[in-house]
């Protein structure tokens, strides 16, 4: 159960501004509904060119309504070159704070709101990344799951001092389906902070398992590895049987209606499954 502030629970409730504004000055889409969340931004500014009224509509979880209601109280009554300066990390402290596996709820808000202004200019919304400014800037894809670049998974890394993949899933929701792009996030983060990449050949052959330790490790590895990944986005999953090295489980909620199912479970539960506890397994599943 994630731990939400009174504030967060406040407008996830009550959320403000909801809708979409009669002809908008500034409107952006972001986000994709097919991967969970959604947002739309819309607003108007007055004669003296102050944000007057805004409004948004969001597909997505409790923290991306409540981020997306707060983010459009911030911005009432600011110039765009003030709301500009809005990062996703004023919108979790405004809530008191998010839990970690749902900051790229605040992040997707700021992404709509600079894509807004962006649209209000006649300019076509760029992750910026100060260290690419040729025809390369707007980056390529790293995350096909979800669509991240690697120019939004440097950004994002470097503003909020990200280090690790789990960092980066949090924020960006990238590697958090499939897990292919994982190796690619890990290059992307050793090139920015500069660390050597260790040398797996000197790693040792883990000891085998017996039987019993082979359930035990694969319950833990669900619990703590998998399951965490699926709930962030309204699925779940439920180990059923081990029979020998096929490991037989269930997927739940928004997984069980996945078109992508058989990807999330070769690609994901059985890579993780294959890394964490043996090569040998393979997952089945039975609904």
């Amino acid at each position: 159960m994630w731990d939400y502030t009174d504030k967060v629970m406040e407008h996830f409730l009550n959320p403000r501004n909801v809708g979409e504004v009669k002809d908008p000055d500034g409107t952006a889409t972001v986000g994709n509904i097919s991967c969970g969340d959604a947002l739309k931004l819309t607003f108007k500014l007055d004669d003296e060119g102050r944000i007057a009224d805004v409004k948004f509509q969001t597909f997505g979880c409790g923290s991306a309504i409540a981020s997306s209601s707060v983010l459009t109280e911030m911005v009432k009554g600011l110039t765009l070159e003030e709301a500009k300066e809005i990062t996703n990390k004023d919108i979790v402290d405004e809530l008191g704070g998010l839990p970690d596996a749902k900051i790229h709820c605040s992040v997707m808000g700021m992404e709509a709101l600079q894509a807004a202004i962006a649209n209000f200019r006649g300019e076509e919304f760029v992750e910026h990344d100060h260290e690419h400014d040729d025809e390369d800037s707007k980056g390529n894809v790293i995350c096909h799951c979800f669509g991240v670049t690697d120019t939004k998974i440097r950004r994002v890394a470097k503003e909020n001092e990200l280090h690790t993949i789990d960092e980066i899933t949090n924020y960006t929701k990238a590697g958090g389906a499939c897990g292919r792009c994982k190796e690619d996030i890990q290059e992307i983060l050793d090139g920015i902070w500069n660390v050597e990449t260790p040398n797996t050949e000197t790693k040792e052959k883990p000891a085998a398992l017996t039987f019993a330790q082979k359930v035990m490790k694969v319950h833990t590895v669900i619990d703590n590895d998998i399951r965490p990944i699926l709930e962030r986005d309204g699925g779940s999953i439920e180990l059923v049987d081990l029979r020998d090295n096929c490991v037989i489980v269930r997927l739940k909620g928004r997984c069980a209606a996945c078109p992508n199912s058989k990807l999330t479970l070769r690609n994901s539960v059985e890579a993780k499954l294959k890394e964490l506890v043996s090569e040998d397994l393979f997952v089945e599943e039975v609904k």
